[in-house]
């Protein structure tokens, strides 16, 4: 309904990446596509955040409340602190429960896309993603292993949530994305991620470093630390966990209160929360998804848009989903199969648009020769798109990519030329037309040899009466029929022969006359 106003009842979180019973995973791509190829954000760079970890931690619980100021901010379109809601508001969203159970399985995005204005005026879509708590008693290791990779890969602020500190086994979990984030600058790819966003929960000491970002940083600097006397494995490991994120932040957070923690009817209500847990909030949520804020995905140094984010789906369930866990090198690979998707695709879209432009959809009749020439240049753009686009894997993996542009854009045209003459009223009329004047010329023929008692001439203009009548029979069984297409083809092809021969003798003729009748005039 036009001018209708969304509220938060109106959107859910939809499952795309779906756990089967076989402890693989699914890829809804219908669903998927239904988010990003919707054309008010497919052609938007995107912002995805998502928060990632144990299970029973509060992941759903605080994405909630990112969901709260994020219909305020980017719907309503209001400011100030009345986002975090009135005190007796139950809290909706994503689900969540008490309990000692986990609730969210698999990879879920919100449905309703939230669009932005960054502070350059650039246009992005923002996505939250909810995910599968890790380590509860249902997932093997491999499945904790996906689903914090997917989430890693896909966002650009990865929100690690914690409880009470910050373990060596929380950061030895990094270690597949830090090794590839090692080999990928290796390949002068860059960093490959943007923001890791470490967020600890229920921390008990403010006495050593205060609640909020500045004591999370204090924290954070701390326990990536690289000193002399440490193992090589963890020296190597922090390493390169600050070489592949181009951003390390760390935000403490208290105890939310013994009404959220033990209270079976807690249902999110603010009365119930502790006001410290309420304050870090007002500093959390802005901190990460004011609009001067947000970041965006960069893949390859290259803003994702929320169409190419399909692709990267696409290719890191792939990889994700086989019997082992994928290689640093694989992982790699993928990314930039993806990248040279992305920009097969991006250049298509640039070809499919200046030939719809001239020829698409209700569009007249174009000349062949301006077609053609309206295909170069298309052409020429798509591809000057294709390579003005930043690319992984080098140039023996983009010249592939560039070949099988090149052939895309060749069927398109295939296609367009088939189309474009199947608007030609001539083209569709001109085979009967071309037979029903030989039967005409063929019975001229006929009555000026029986005047002259030219009896060749008569039996050459009956011959031409036979021939075109049964050629004309044979054509209109085809066309009604179906049947005999490669011989009505044939006989399109010598129609069209004939006609174009006269229509270039009558124009030739033309041309002649207007040149003897300009020397005349210029003679007198």
């Amino acid at each position: 309904m036009p001018g209708k106003v969304e509220t938060l009842a109106d959107g859910r979180g939809i499952p795309v990446v779906i756990p089967e019973e076989d402890h693989t995973f699914v890829l809804d791509e219908d669903a998927l596509s239904a988010l990003l190829l919707r054309e008010d954000v497919r052609d938007r760079a995107v912002v995805v955040l998502s928060v990632a970890g144990a299970f029973r931690k509060g992941k759903s619980f605080l994405l909630d409340f990112f969901l709260r100021y994020m219909h305020h901010k980017y719907i309503l379109g209001e400011s100030g602190e009345g986002w975090l809601g009135a005190d007796d508001e139950p809290l909706k969203g994503f689900s969540w429960r008490g309990g000692s159970e986990r609730d969210t399985t698999g990879l879920l995005l919100w449905s309703q896309p939230f669009k932005a204005t960054l502070a350059n005026g650039e246009k992005v879509v923002i996505f939250l993603m909810d995910t599968q708590g890790t380590f509860d008693s249902e997932s093997t290791v491999r499945d904790n292993a996906i689903v914090f990779a997917l989430s890693t890969m896909l966002s650009s602020v990865l929100i690690y949530n914690l409880s009470q500190n910050i373990e060596e086994d929380d950061l030895q979990h990094l270690q597949l994305f830090t090794d590839y984030g090692s080999l990928a600058q290796e390949k002068s790819v860059g960093k490959p991620f943007q923001r890791l966003q470490f967020l600890i929960r229920d921390w008990s000491v403010p006495y050593e470093y205060p609640y909020g970002a500045q004591g999370g940083l204090k924290l954070l600097h701390k326990r990536l630390e690289v000193h002399e006397g440490q193992h090589k494995e963890l020296q190597t490991l922090r390493q390169h966990i600050q070489a592949c994120f181009e951003e390390l932040a760390c935000f403490l957070m208290p105890h939310p209160g013994l009404n959220v923690a033990t209270s079976p009817e807690f249902n999110g209500k603010l009365a119930d929360i502790r006001d410290e847990f309420k304050t870090s909030l007002r500093q959390l949520v802005p901190m990460l998804l004011a609009p001067e804020n947000l970041v965006p995905k960069l893949i390859g140094g290259q803003k994702v848009k929320a169409k190419d984010l399909m692709q990267y789906f696409r290719v890191y369930m792939n990889i994700f989903n086989g019997s082992e866990l994928p290689t640093p090198k694989t992982i790699l690979e993928a990314t930039a199969e993806a990248n040279n998707l992305s920009a097969v695709a991006e250049a298509r879209d640039v070809y499919d648009f200046i030939m719809d432009e001239v020829c698409g959809g209700a569009k007249p009749y174009l000349d062949p020769r301006r077609l053609e020439d309206e295909h170069r240049r298309a052409k020429d753009k798509a591809l000057h798109a294709f390579h003005s686009k930043k690319k992984m894997g080098g140039g023996e993996l983009a010249d592939s990519y560039r070949e099988r542009l090149e052939k895309e854009i060749q069927e398109q045209y295939q296609q367009l030329q088939a189309h474009n003459e199947g608007k030609n009223i001539f083209r569709m009329a001109g085979t009967p037309a071309v037979l029903v004047a030989l039967v005409i010329l063929g019975y001229l023929l006929s009555v000026l040899g029986g005047a002259f008692g030219l009896q060749t001439l008569v039996a050459v203009g009956q011959m031409i009466i036979i021939s075109s009548t049964v050629t004309l029979g044979v054509w209109a069984y085809s066309r009604i029929s179906g049947n005999m297409r490669d011989i009505s083809l044939q006989i399109d092809g010598v129609a069209d022969t004939v006609r174009n021969y006269v229509m270039r003798q009558a124009v030739g003729g033309a041309l002649l006359h207007s040149t003897d009748s300009s020397a005349d005039k210029k003679s007198s």
